[in-house]
C-alpha cells in the first residue's frame, strides 16, 4: 500500500524520461528538417550557378562559331566577323552611344569581350574562381546595361525605345545571379569548387575563390 501510494504521489519519475524522449524526437526532426533544407538550398543555387554559366558560354561559342541564333552562320569570329561591332554600332540611346560607336569592332574590344564571356561561363558552370567570375560579369554586364540604356523612352533618333523597365532587365539580373553563387560559395555542389579551394595559390588568396 505504501508502495502505491509513493509510485502515485510522485509521477514525476516517469516526467522526464518523457520528455527526454520528446525533445531527441524534436531535436532529431529538426536538424532532419534543416538538413533537407540547406540541401534544397545548395541544389539551387547550384542550378542556377549552371545555367547561368551556360548563358556566358553560349554566347561564347555562339559568336565564336556562328550557331545561327544570336549570330547568323557564317557570320562568326572564325569566318571574320567582329563580335561586338554590329551590337556596338547600333546603340543608339544613353550617355555613351559614341564611345561605344567608337568601339565597334575594334580588335581589342572583340579579345577583350569574348575571353570575358569563356572565362565568365567557364568560371561558372566548373564552379570555381566565382569571385572574379562576378566581379567581371558585374562589369560586364553593367557596360551592356549602359549599351542598351533601359531608362530611355525614346532613341536618340526620337523613335521608342520598346524599353519595358527602366532598370531591372536582364544584365542587372545576370549580375545578380553571379553575386548570389559566388557568396554563397555555391561552387562546391556539382562543380569543382572544393578542389579548388585546396589549391595553395587560392588558400593564400580567398579573393580566388
Amino acid at each position: 500500500m505504501a508502495v502505491d501510494e509513493h509510485a502515485h504521489r510522485n509521477p514525476a519519475f516517469h516526467l522526464p524520461v518523457f520528455r527526454r524522449n520528446r525533445t531527441s524526437v524534436s531535436a532529431s526532426g529538426v536538424s532532419e528538417h534543416l538538413g533537407t533544407h540547406t540541401a534544397a538550398q545548395a541544389y539551387t543555387l547550384a542550378s542556377l550557378r549552371i545555367l547561368t554559366g551556360f548563358v556566358f558560354l553560349w554566347a561564347f561559342l555562339d559568336k565564336v562559331f556562328g550557331l545561327g541564333y544570336a549570330t547568323a552562320s557564317g557570320k562568326g569570329w572564325v569566318d571574320g566577323g567582329s563580335p561586338t561591332k554590329g551590337f556596338l554600332s547600333s546603340v543608339a540611346a544613353g550617355p555613351m552611344e559614341s564611345t561605344f560607336h567608337s568601339w565597334a569592332g575594334r580588335t581589342w574590344v572583340d579579345w577583350l569581350f569574348m575571353l570575358g564571356l569563356l572565362a565568365i561561363g567557364a568560371a561558372a558552370m566548373a564552379g570555381v574562381a566565382l569571385r572574379p567570375a562576378a566581379v567581371a560579369g558585374t562589369a560586364m554586364m553593367a557596360l551592356m546595361w549602359i549599351a542598351e540604356w533601359p531608362p530611355a523612352r525614346h532613341l536618340s533618333n526620337g523613335s521608342p525605345s520598346m524599353s519595358t523597365n527602366p532598370f531591372a532587365d536582364y544584365h542587372v539580373i545576370y549580375a545578380v545571379a553571379l553575386i548570389a553563387v559566388a557568396a554563397a560559395g555555391a561552387g562546391t555542389t556539382w562543380g569543382l569548387g572544393r578542389l579548388w579551394a585546396r589549391l595553395p595559390i587560392v588558400r593564400n588568396h580567398t579573393w580566388l575563390r
